[in-house]
């Protein structure tokens, strides 16, 4: 009974049964435009120029490889990322700030736990993952991965492309780009994001009259909108012929995004 009972619970906290809504945490929601100033993100792109693989259909980490400096190159940088306050910038600045942070913080996650199979297996026994876990504190404020995305993220800026920018270290999600954020590249990197994303398989897959997406689009339909919004959506980055979403699957393969 135990037994059953511990799956009940992880399967209710799966995303596909209770994807977390956008929840605005209005503290964060501050920002100074008048501020010129840019924060210095050297440290991540050297650890994306190191260690990510970028193939067709996928881009891979190489955790394996990383070495003790590497990693504790990559601490500083989270390091010194939490003893900004972020409300002090723009609010480009401060979106590029949220999106490198939370892939460092993702990417720390694995390497702190390595080996493992799938993010999914962090978090502990009734945790589907580790998203709901205080990972840092700034000015003063404990942060989980699930509040930088729903809590400060997709409320602020309401741009579903977010969800093509934030990476779970898995083989189903978009991928962790080559580039980190800035001010000035990340209305490219989001289109980069959505385009190379929706013309994956893991994104769309055609199977004859049925199209299976990925179920980022199931989890956040709320943020694509109505089936047909999702069309158009899908339609605008997709190349080559235009897709119909009459019959709809979903999927996701949860396995690390490892470079073997």
């Amino acid at each position: 009974m135990r037994i059953i009972f511990t799956l009940l619970l992880l399967l209710a906290s799966a995303p596909g049964s209770t994807a977390p809504k956008a929840d605005l945490w209005p503290y964060w929601q501050q920002s100074n435009e008048a501020n010129t100033a840019t924060i210095d993100h050297a440290r991540w792109q050297r650890t994306l120029d190191n260690y990510l693989v970028q193939q067709p259909q996928q881009t891979l980490f190489r955790y394996r490889a990383v070495s003790d400096n590497d990693k504790w190159e990559l601490d500083r940088y989270i390091r010194t990322l939490t003893a900004i306050d972020p409300r002090r910038y723009r609010q480009d600045e401060q979106f590029a700030y949220w999106v490198n942070l939370y892939n460092a913080l993702t990417v720390q996650l694995i390497l702190d736990n390595y080996p493992v199979k799938s993010i999914t297996k962090l978090g502990g026994i009734f945790s589907f993952g580790p998203w709901d876990g205080k990972l840092v504190r700034i000015n003063g404020q404990q942060l989980s991965l699930n509040d930088i995305e729903h809590r400060i993220l997709r409320p602020i800026w309401q741009d579903a492309r977010i969800h093509y920018v934030v990476n779970c270290a898995s083989l189903g999600c978009p991928d962790l780009q080559p580039q980190a954020f800035t001010a000035s590249n990340s209305e490219h990197l989001l289109e980069q994001g959505a385009k190379r994303f929706i013309n994956s398989t893991k994104g769309v897959r055609e199977r004859g009259n049925k199209v299976q997406l990925s179920s980022i689009y199931d989890w956040y339909s709320v943020d694509f909108g109505t089936q047909s919004d999702l069309q158009r959506h899908l339609n605008q980055y997709r190349v080559g012929k235009p897709i119909l979403l009459n019959k709809i699957s979903y999927d996701y393969n949860w396995t690390l995004n490892e470079a073997k």
